[in-house]
């Protein structure tokens, strides 16, 4: 669980394309969002928000199909955009850029396909985790998404792996996760407790399945 968040590094639009020109970019580009962010939660407080059905928005519908296109994990190409279309939605309010919320979260299926863990847990993990920032880092030094601990690119023979980079962080994480769930023969609140470190408590779980159930739940 994060208790610090590294605000010195900006998210990009696309993680694999980052470089010191678009993170300036990134920069200016982050306030307007944030005064953005600021208008439309004024907008949804009023009644007459209610009241209105936004249209979907073209171009992210053609980024979905984009990137639908080649499914990875999902069963089917349309199993594929009614995920990320569902999941794209729900994240939104944290991730503003749909470049880089459709790439994390094709990435994150596909991690955790990989790893025989269900998305949508996955999901909640890196919300209590990180929030969705792949530059967080916790008192413990724990990194990014699902906040990896160093020690263990060591122990594997790959210290120069960087966590800060969304699929090595996803890997590890999904790894490690499914690893203790395969520990507890399945079941997932203690398999979640000993990813924390908390093993035989239960807030970490709770706080886990509370953002399953409010923002990643099935419909």
């Amino acid at each position: 669980m994060v208790s610090d968040v590294d605000t010195s590094h900006d998210w990009c639009r696309d993680y694999d394309t980052c470089g010191s020109d678009q993170l300036g970019r990134a920069r200016v580009r982050l306030r307007w969002v944030a005064a953005l962010v600021v208008a439309c939660c004024l907008s949804l407080s009023s009644p007459a928000f209610a009241k209105t059905v936004q249209p979907p928005d073209p171009a992210l519908v053609a980024l979905l199909r984009k990137a639908a296109s080649q499914p990875y994990g999902f069963r089917d190409r349309f199993s594929a955009e009614v995920w990320l279309a569902d999941m794209s939605n729900r994240l939104k309010s944290i991730l503003p850029y749909p470049r880089f919320r459709i790439r994390l979260l094709k990435d994150v299926h596909y991690e955790a396909v990989r790893a025989g863990l269900n998305p949508d847990v996955v999901l909640a993990v890196i919300q209590v985790e990180s929030d969705f920032n792949p530059y967080a880092i916790s008192s413990a030094g724990a990194r990014g998404l699902m906040q990896v601990m160093p020690f263990w690119l060591k122990r594997i023979g790959k210290p120069s792996d960087n966590l800060f980079h969304v699929q090595t962080n996803l890997r590890y994480g999904c790894t490690i996760l499914k690893y203790y769930l395969n520990k507890t023969h399945g079941n997932l609140p203690r398999a979640l407790a000993l990813y924390n470190g908390s093993n035989g408590r239960d807030f970490y779980p709770a706080r886990v399945y509370h953002a399953l159930n409010t923002r990643w739940f099935n419909q």
